[in-house]
């Protein structure tokens, strides 16, 4: 099965963990970063088209239902687990490393979600700010990448989502807001600044709005909250693999622009 793309061939030629003959040949890439990160094996290259496997890439328009249900089916399972919210600095292990399983914060909700869709965000951010650590926030302090901590913040990872093409227009229509979709919020509204972060669920509310699982602070919860707090930005991890944008991008181009772009 095959999606054409009518898309410059030159969007495909940023940096990757896959090396320039696997965009014709045999991929590199694990399952996570044939989902998020670089195009893997099915992929040939034709003056103005890109024609790319389905079953390669994992995640095109037709497979979106299916990766949103999982991630859906994936955080409602997290409220199940009896997590003291705990936002303590920990040295992890990498790749795939996590704190321990009865401890965490808002983001590690989302980090263990999308485990379970074999998307590793540890991974992924610490190598994108290791390629363009400078289009990160500074809130922190730091002068280099921290691979225990970086994708433990929400804002890290609003700017690794955005970098990936995954940022949605601004929303005050609940139908917009779709199973696996990310959220992230600013608990302070115009008050201050404390960034949230939860997942959308094929749950519906007596409210008709979909329910989150986030987690602030009693452990992750499924809850009626999406428009309880100011939204900072919704993510869409299924149109990463169709977007010509979704290697890294470690200096600034067409790319970068337009993350920028989705990010106003």
């Amino acid at each position: 099965m095959y999606s054409v793309l009518k898309l410059p061939r030159h969007n495909f030629l940023g940096p990757s963990k896959c090396s320039p003959a696997s965009f014709l040949g045999p991929s590199k890439c694990s399952p996570a970063s044939a989902i998020i990160g670089c195009y893997p094996a099915g992929m040939r290259v034709f003056t103005g088209f890109v024609i790319v496997c389905l079953t390669a890439v994992g995640v095109l328009p037709a497979k979106a239902q299916e990766l949103g249900a999982k991630l859906s089916a994936a955080a409602i399972e997290r409220t199940q687990h009896r997590v003291t919210y705990d936002p303590a600095y920990i040295a992890l292990a990498y790749p795939g490393g996590d704190v321990a399983a009865d401890r965490g914060v808002c983001a590690d909700v989302v980090i263990r979600v999308l485990r379970a869709a074999n998307i590793d965000l540890q991974r992924l951010v610490h190598e994108d700010m290791q390629a363009a650590f400078s289009a990160y926030p500074k809130h922190w302090g730091l002068s280099r990448p921290d691979a225990n901590i970086d994708h433990r913040r929400v804002p890290n990872l609003e700017t690794y989502f955005t970098r990936r093409g995954a940022r949605l227009a601004p929303s005050t229509d609940p139908a917009d807001y779709l199973p696996g979709d990310i959220v992230a919020w600013n608990l302070r509204g115009e008050a201050g600044w404390l960034p949230h972060v939860g997942i959308v669920t094929d749950t519906i509310a007596a409210s008709g709005r979909p329910m989150l699982v986030h987690n602030i602070g009693a452990g992750p919860q499924l809850e009626d909250v999406l428009f309880d707090w100011q939204i900072t930005g919704r993510y869409r991890l299924s149109s990463l693999a169709a977007n010509p944008c979704s290697a890294p991008l470690p200096k600034e181009g067409a790319c970068a622009g337009r993350a920028r772009r989705r990010a106003q």
